[in-house]
C-alpha cells in the first residue's frame, strides 16, 4: 500500500469516528450509553491496553467516571444518569483522542494510580506500572525483617517519583534520593513530591544512575529502569511510542541499564543493605550473562519472572 493510501484510509476512518461522534452527540443520553458506545469503538480501532487496564471495558470505565468526576469505585449508581451536552461533548472528545491518536488514558486524565495513591502524568514521564509497587506495600517482607530500621533508600531512574513516594511512606525513618536523568521527569516528579507533601524526606537528583550521588550509601536501593530491548523497541504499539524512548529502551538485549546498576550497587549499598530491580521479560537474558550472580526473584501478582533482589555480598 503507497503511503497515499494509507492516509487515504486514515481519513476515511477519521471521517466516520467524527460522523459516529455527531451521531452519539445527539443519540446517546445516559452514562450507560456513553460507555457501550466507548467499549465499541474502543474494540473497533483495535486499540492496545497496558497502561492501568488490559481491556475495553475497564479502561472506558475509568475514563467516563474520571472525566465526570464520579467516583472511580462506584459505576452502578450513575448508569441511568442523563449527560448534559457539555459533558457528553467532553466525553466523546476524549472518546475520539484515544482512538485518533492511540494516547494512553493516564495522558489524557493526567493521572495514573499504583494500589491506593495517585500520581500526576503527562508524556515527559513514562506511565507508573511497577511490579516494586506491590513489594513495597509489604515493606519488601520478609526480606527486610524491620522497616524502621531503613533509614535511607535510593531509586535509580525515578520518572514520575511514584516509586520514591512509595517508599516514603512504607519506610517512614527513611530519607529518599530520587535520580533521574531527564529534568522533565524529575520536573513532573516534583510536583507529585509537593502533591504528598514530601520535599522534606525526598530529595531529587538530576544524573545519570550512581554518578549523581556520589559515594553515598543506602540500607535500599530500588529501580525499574528502562529494559525493553531493540527487537520489542521496533515493534511497540502506538500507544507505548508515546512515552520517552529514554525511559525504555536499554541496549539490544534490553540489559544495558541493568548491567551498569549491578556494575556499581555494591559500592553504594551499606553491609546489610538490599538491590531490588524490575527488568521486565528479560529473566533468561539477565542469568545468562550473570551465571554466578544469585539473583532472587521475588513473587509479584504476574509472576516471579520480572523483579529480582540481591544482598549486597551477593553483588558483582
Amino acid at each position: 500500500m503507497t503511503d497515499l493510501a494509507a492516509r487515504g484510509v486514515s481519513e476515511v476512518a477519521q471521517v466516520t469516528l467524527r460522523v459516529m461522534s455527531e451521531q452519539a452527540q445527539t443519540e446517546l443520553s445516559t452514562l450507560r450509553d456513553l460507555l457501550r458506545f466507548a467499549v465499541s469503538r474502543f474494540n473497533e480501532a483495535q486499540l492496545f491496553f497496558g497502561h492501568g487496564s488490559d481491556n475495553a471495558w475497564d479502561e472506558a470505565v475509568y475514563l467516563l467516571l474520571r472525566s465526570l468526576h464520579l467516583p472511580l469505585d462506584r459505576l452502578e449508581p450513575f448508569l441511568e444518569a442523563r449527560l448534559t451536552s457539555d459533558e457528553r461533548s467532553l466525553v466523546l472528545r476524549l472518546i475520539e483522542r484515544r482512538i485518533q491518536e492511540r494516547l494512553p488514558v493516564a495522558y489524557l486524565t493526567n493521572e495514573a494510580w499504583l494500589g491506593e495513591y495517585r500520581f500526576y502524568v503527562d508524556q515527559r514521564v513514562i506511565v507508573p506500572r511497577s511490579f516494586i509497587a506491590e513489594l513495597l506495600r509489604e515493606q519488601l517482607a520478609p526480606w527486610l525483617d524491620d522497616a524502621d530500621a531503613v533509614t535511607s533508600v535510593l531509586d535509580l531512574c525515578t520518572g514520575s517519583g511514584c516509586l520514591a513516594i512509595l517508599a516514603a511512606h512504607s519506610f517512614p525513618a527513611a530519607s529518599i534520593d530520587a535520580v533521574d536523568l531527564s529534568p522533565d521527569a524529575l520536573a513532573v516528579a516534583r510536583r507529585n513530591v509537593a502533591d504528598y507533601d514530601l520535599a522534606a524526606r525526598i530529595r531529587l537528583v538530576e544524573g545519570n544512575l550512581f554518578a549523581a550521588v556520589k559515594s553515598q550509601r543506602y540500607d535500599l536501593i530500588i529501580s525499574n529502569p528502562p529494559y525493553v530491548n531493540a527487537a520489542a523497541m521496533a515493534t511497540l504499539p502506538d500507544e507505548y511510542r508515546h512515552e520517552p524512548e529514554l525511559a525504555l529502551a536499554s541496549g539490544d538485549d534490553g540489559l544495558d541499564l541493568t548491567r551498569a546498576i549491578l556494575a556499581a550497587a555494591r559500592r553504594h549499598l551499606k553491609p546489610h543493605g538490599l538491590l531490588v530491580v524490575e527488568i521486565g521479560h528479560n529473566r533468561e537474558a539477565l542469568e545468562t550473562a550473570f551465571p554466578a550472580t544469585p539473583f532472587t526473584w521475588l513473587d509479584t501478582s504476574a509472576g516471579d519472572q520480572y523483579v529480582f533482589l540481591l544482598h549486597r555480598d551477593e553483588l558483582p
